[in-house]
C-alpha cells in the first residue's frame, strides 16, 4: 500500500471532544515491551485515567490488564481503539468496530493513514483521528 496523506481527520475542537467523552480505550497492537511506542502511549493513557484494554497475539497481561486477541472478545463497552497496526490492516479492523456498535471513535496512531477505512468509520458514525499521536494530543489540551 502506498503511503497515504490523511484526506479525512478530527479537527482540534473535535479531538478535545474525544478526550473529554471517552473512558475506555482497546489499543490495537500494544506491545509488552516498555520501548515501544504502543507501550509508551498506552501507559501515559492509562496514568491519565483511561481504561486501556491490551488487543494483542499474546501475553496474558500488559500494564496490568487483561490482553484480549481480537476486538470481538472484549466484553462491555469500547469508547475508542487506538491502532498500532500497519495501514492495510485498519480495514478489517474498522469492520470490527462496525460490528461492535459501541466504539465512538476510531484512532490511527502517527504515520498510520488508511482513507478508505476512516471514510467507512466515519460513515458508521465514528469521529476518526488519522496519523496522530493520542499521547501528544492529549497533552497539548493542558
Amino acid at each position: 500500500m502506498e503511503c497515504e496523506f490523511p484526506t479525512i481527520n478530527a479537527n482540534p475542537e473535535e479531538i478535545r471532544e474525544i478526550f473529554e467523552e471517552v473512558k475506555t480505550i482497546a489499543v490495537i497492537g500494544l506491545s509488552p515491551d516498555a520501548t515501544k511506542d504502543s507501550h509508551r502511549v498506552a501507559k501515559y493513557l492509562q496514568e491519565a485515567g483511561y481504561r486501556i484494554i491490551p488487543v494483542y497475539p499474546k501475553e496474558e497481561t500488559i500494564l496490568g490488564e487483561k490482553v484480549y486477541r481480537s476486538l470481538k472478545e472484549i466484553p462491555g463497552n469500547v469508547d475508542m481503539v487506538d491502532i498500532f497496526r500497519k495501514p492495510a490492516a485498519v480495514g478489517p479492523i474498522v469492520e470490527a468496530c462496525k460490528e461492535r456498535g459501541d466504539v465512538k471513535v476510531v484512532w490511527l496512531q502517527a504515520g498510520i493513514v488508511n482513507n478508505e477505512a476512516a471514510d467507512e468509520a466515519r460513515k458508521a458514525g465514528m469521529k476518526v483521528v488519522q496519523s496522530r499521536c493520542a499521547m501528544v494530543d492529549h497533552r497539548n489540551l493542558a
